[in-house]
């Protein structure tokens, strides 16, 4: 865990983080990020919602093994979802962290896991 909250505070201080659902979604939407981490304690629907954004723009979704809290504590801000914009801090983070899966059929659900209708 330490080799995490150094290469986060690494991360931060270069500039290359993106803290929150808001700014990590649109830093995947953007092509921006290169891997998105989840805190163990965030809701169920953001879940949903980052994992049906980062499966439309391929970005890998990973399990981060803190809380909201630790992640305030290690960066000064704390946040459930966080974007790394750097790909060797990715690269990095895809070594140490459990991918998520998002799912092969997201590009067919909406942002809360519903199916959308297709017409035939």
């Amino acid at each position: 865990m330490s080799d995490i909250v150094g290469s986060l505070t690494i991360c931060r201080k270069a500039g290359k983080l993106k803290l929150g659902y808001a700014l990590a979604a649109e830093a995947c939407r953007n092509a921006e990020a290169k891997a998105v981490l989840a805190a163990e304690d965030v809701s169920e629907k953001t879940l949903k919602e980052i994992r049906y954004v980062c499966a439309k723009s391929k970005t890998g979704l990973y399990a981060l093994d803190m809380t909201k809290s630790s992640v305030g504590k290690a960066l000064g801000t704390a946040a459930g979802i966080i974007a790394v914009c750097d790909e060797g801090f990715a690269g990095k983070m895809r070594k140490l962290l459990a991918e998520i899966d998002c799912g092969a059929d997201a590009d067919r659900s909406d942002s809360y896991g519903n199916s959308k209708r297709e017409d035939k």
